[in-house]
């Protein structure tokens, strides 16, 4: 039994200059496939051979096991980012989405600055995330592996990767660079709108194949 490395929701050329073929082959099939390694080699020892990927992330988290819940908690973070992408084809919220944008943040360029300067002035790792808490439109950032899935009240809806290794093949050092064409160009705005419905945590859960 063990967790599995998901398939990419696109071909890895898909998302353009914003993000290579180069970029996804390491990002996903190195990165993330690490910590889906190390996860599995966890598991039997940790009493967790039957556990959902949330289940186990939470397990670890209560435990204070960091190395469970470093891996667990970055095979999810990777497994909902990668949705959170789509190729560069104009995709605009809408619907509730557009209206609550609208509500909080004037308009979409006024969320995706904000977002952004959230990314930029993340220190070191980790990942900027916008979630609806309280039914209204947040964001905030989580350091290194930390996830929504052990907040409570945080559900998330898109997230950015900001460790190096995210964008250092297509942007070298540039943060701001690269989270502006990201969130500008290929954000998947239709898997954005459908987590409003508080389900989003379980698109990136996984049981033991």
């Amino acid at each position: 039994m063990a967790f599995r490395l998901p398939e990419l929701p696109y071909p890895k050329d898909a998302l353009g200059d914003y993000m290579s073929a180069e970029t996804l082959d390491f990002h996903h099939g190195k990165h993330h496939k690490a910590y889906v390694d190390k996860a599995n080699g966890m598991l039997d020892e940790k009493g967790l051979a039957g556990a959902s990927l949330t289940a186990a992330i939470r397990a670890a988290k209560e435990k204070g096991d960091k190395g469970l819940f470093n891996n667990t908690a970055q095979i999810w973070n990777h497994s909902f980012y990668w949705q959170c992408l789509a190729p560069p084809q104009g995709q605009q919220p809408t619907g509730k989405l557009a209206a609550l944008i609208e509500e909080q943040f004037d308009d979409t360029a006024g969320l995706l600055a904000k977002l952004k300067e959230e990314a930029v002035g993340h220190f070191s790792n980790g990942w900027a995330w916008l979630v609806l808490n309280g039914g209204k439109l947040e964001i905030t950032s989580l350091h290194d592996a930390d996830t929504p899935v052990v907040h409570d009240g945080m559900q998330p809806l898109l997230t950015l990767d900001v460790w190096e290794h995210a964008y250092y093949i297509d942007y070298r050092n540039e943060r701001p660079r690269f989270a502006e064409s990201v969130l500008g160009n290929i954000v998947n705005w239709e898997f954005v709108g459908s987590n409003l419905d508080g389900e989003g945590i379980s698109r990136a859960d996984q049981e033991l194949a």
